[in-house]
């Protein structure tokens, strides 16, 4: 009865150090490819912006005057406002060594300033938007939602509050127009936002 168990064991043996070396040698290589593509990309040279999309702040359609004496709200006017100063691009989901390979090196660091200014915006959309429907603007703060999936954002909470503005408006059917938007998202939270929507359409 010791043998059959003995010889099973070695064999267990054998396929974990078969798998571990396995796995260490993809690893290795894994890191091997990171770091050619790394160095390839340190080495690509500054290359024109003019494709970038940018994103414009569409003040003229924004409820700007609303509150604008609140305090918290005004803060999130002269955030909006700030941004507006500088080019603002959506990178979510794009590495750091993929923008130096598309664009350059050189520009990276203006190039993760505009994706800063990116998270921003966004952070900031949400915030006024949810502050707004708490004090019962719920037709304003659609607006300033809607713009934010134009942009292709992918914070949960923004198509969730949209999500519940649009049955609360009578116009549940809206939800599906956010489905494509959420599914072509650049981030892994791509398909937790299109449950959550499927959820919410009913």
């Amino acid at each position: 009865m010791k043998f059959p168990f003995f010889a099973s064991f070695i064999v267990f043996c054998l396929w974990l150090l078969y798998e571990i070396k396995k796995n260490r040698n993809a690893q290795e290589k894994s890191n091997e490819m990171f770091w050619q593509r790394e160095a390839e990309a340190n080495s690509t040279r500054r290359k024109p912006l003019d494709d970038l999309d940018y994103i414009r702040i569409p003040f003229d359609l924004l409820p700007m005057e609303l509150l604008k004496e609140d305090p918290v709200i005004a803060e999130y006017h002269n955030t909006l406002c700030e941004l507006s100063k500088s080019p603002i691009v959506n990178f979510t989901g794009i590495s750091n060594t993929d923008l130096k390979l598309m664009y350059g090196a050189p520009n990276i660091t203006l190039l993760s300033r505009y994706d800063q200014s990116y998270t921003i915006l966004v952070r900031t959309l949400q915030n006024w938007a949810q502050a707004l429907y708490e004090k019962g603007y719920m037709d304003e703060a659609c607006r300033i939602l809607e713009f934010a999936v134009e942009t292709h954002t992918d914070i949960t909470a923004t198509y969730k509050l949209l999500s519940t503005i649009y049955h609360q408006m009578g116009k549940p059917e809206k939800i599906a127009s956010l489905i494509p938007v959420a599914e072509s998202l650049n981030t892994s939270l791509s398909g937790h936002i299109v449950s959550i929507l499927k959820e919410t359409e009913t």
